[in-house]
């Protein structure tokens, strides 16, 4: 004779198996663990300077280990090589990379950087001129004192800061020899932690896994494989459009013949690793090279701009970075403009990859939750 299910008290009813109070008592959890965490936080200093110390090599070879690590699985099953012997390739490809960066492009890439540097107070004052004759109607009125309030406080700020600079005297030279000590380091050491990472880096998953329940391993696994997946997508993929963006723009810049166009469009590769803000500051050097030369080399600039636009948004972006993350273009504005806010310039270029760890993480918890607890089973009708 099967028992009658036991029948359930109100405390149960709308407390215990109450979706909307168990995640309140989740969330409550959760801000206590920050309340504490950040009444101890002087215990995670030794912590924050250790990685600190260590987080810029770390860093760099985690980057080029999402690059290279496909190239290595790739050629082991292809052609049945020792992993140490195609690192080995790939390290003397690298090594002959930087001795023709330094021997040929370096020295280009400083005098084209120079050249542009002297030339570019010549180039704003132009532009302030013409913002100034275009202006001098009284219909602009507002914005010609808008114009020069602005340009007033940034002249005032760069004088603020160097008199500011100029006082901290030693401290100021000795932060800037830290920094470049920090930058030699992290040179250094990051081709031995990217060595081992290409090694080793492939059963290190399983390795920690050892050491966690039987049972949990396997999710462990998964959900460390989604991630690694989701990382290396977002790399290969900013940076080959980053190239792609840097060749197309190199060859409209040659075509319409616009100066220092080499160097400007390697400058719009770099900054479109930055997801949306990359294309737009990109445009800021060959806007006002081109309003110096003529308004037809303008003109020339935001065409050859808007092809580039249209091709990297149909073609190339889908092709080779995809919707690998399913990431709608509305929170990566948020993304990118929450973690500039908060961490800087490390937030703008970390915050996708960052939140596409963090959306993975929550979804896998929330499958976890949504199978083991009782709040979402359905509930028969009594009849």
């Amino acid at each position: 004779m099967e028992k009658e299910p036991k029948e359930q008290s109100n405390f149960q009813r709308w407390f215990l198996d109450n979706k909307i109070v168990s995640v309140m008592l989740v969330v409550l959890l959760f801000l206590i663990i920050v309340f504490m965490l950040n009444k101890v936080a002087f215990l995670f200093k030794p912590i924050a300077q250790f990685f600190s110390a260590v987080g810029a090599p770390i860093v760099i070879a985690g980057v080029f280990y999402f690059l290279l690590n496909p190239m290595v699985d790739w050629a082991e099953r292809r052609f049945n090589l020792s992993r140490i012997v195609i690192i080995a390739i790939q390290f003397i490809v690298l090594a002959l990379l930087i001795v023709w960066g330094l021997a040929v492009f370096i020295p280009w890439i400083s005098g084209q950087i120079m050249e542009l540097i002297n030339q570019w107070p010549m180039y704003w004052h132009k532009i302030v001129r013409i913002v100034d004759q275009v202006t001098t109607d009284r219909k602009f009125d507002n914005v010609n004192k808008w114009f020069n309030n602005t340009n007033d406080e940034i002249s005032n700020w760069l004088k603020d800061y160097s008199a500011e600079y100029a006082k901290k005297g030693l401290h100021g030279v000795t932060s800037v020899l830290g920094t470049v000590t920090s930058v030699v380091i992290a040179i250094i050491t990051f081709p031995f932690v990217l060595f081992y990472l290409l090694k080793d880096g492939h059963q290190m998953p399983k390795y920690i896994a050892n050491f966690l329940p039987v049972k949990t391993r396997q999710s462990f696994l998964t959900t460390l494989k989604e991630i690694s997946r989701q990382i290396s997508n977002y790399i290969r993929g900013q940076i080959s459009v980053a190239f792609a963006v840097m060749v197309m723009f190199a060859i409209g810049y040659t075509i319409i013949g616009l100066p220092y166009g080499w160097l400007i469009a390697i400058i719009a590769g770099i900054l479109n690793i930055i997801p949306f803000l990359g294309s737009f500051l990109s445009m800021v050097p060959p806007i006002v090279v081109g309003i110096f030369i003529s308004p037809m080399m303008l003109v020339s600039v935001l065409i050859v701009f808007m092809i580039e636009q249209t091709l990297e948004g149909r073609i190339i972006s889908p092709k080779l970075l995809g919707s690998s993350l399913k990431i709608h273009p509305v929170t990566v504005l948020l993304v990118l403009l929450s973690a500039g806010n908060i961490f800087g310039i490390l937030g703008v270029i970390f915050g996708v990859p960052g939140y596409a760890i963090m959306k993975v993480l929550i979804s896998r918890f929330y499958s976890w939750w949504r199978s083991t607890s009782n709040l979402f089973e359905e509930q028969s009708d009594s009849l």
